[in-house]
């Protein structure tokens, strides 16, 4: 029976990785060993930070709506429950973008609130 060379398979696996890791810094974008752990790295904080994003996100809707209600006399808290009992459905994105872009709307919406 024939040995088998497994050496083509292992390049071809070493090229993937390396590959991959084009554009990091040092040994990380040529040596096989460091770009593997890079590009293992890299994946896990991408995978970690589109949860992230998402958080971060609404944390900043909620900053900016309780910006702009404050000079209109109410409270992003006090805001969002009076919207929720009046039953308006316009997310926190929705309403940042409201609050950025169309005042006199936000205006109406906050009316709405109190």
């Amino acid at each position: 029976m024939p040995r088998v060379k497994r050496g083509e398979n292992a390049h071809r696996r070493h090229r993937k990785v390396v590959k991959a890791a084009k554009g990091y810094r040092g040994l990380r974008s040529t040596n096989f060993r460091a770009a593997k752990n890079a590009v293992m790295k890299a994946g896990l904080n991408s995978y970690t930070h589109r949860r992230t994003k998402k958080r971060e996100f609404r944390k900043l809707w909620i900053a900016r709506i309780n910006a702009a209600c404050r000079p209109l006399g109410i409270s992003y808290s006090v805001m969002i429950n009076g919207l929720s009992k009046k039953d308006v459905m316009i997310n926190r994105k929705m309403l940042a973008e409201l609050a950025a872009t169309e005042p006199k709307a936000f205006e109406a919406v906050v009316a709405m609130a109190k």
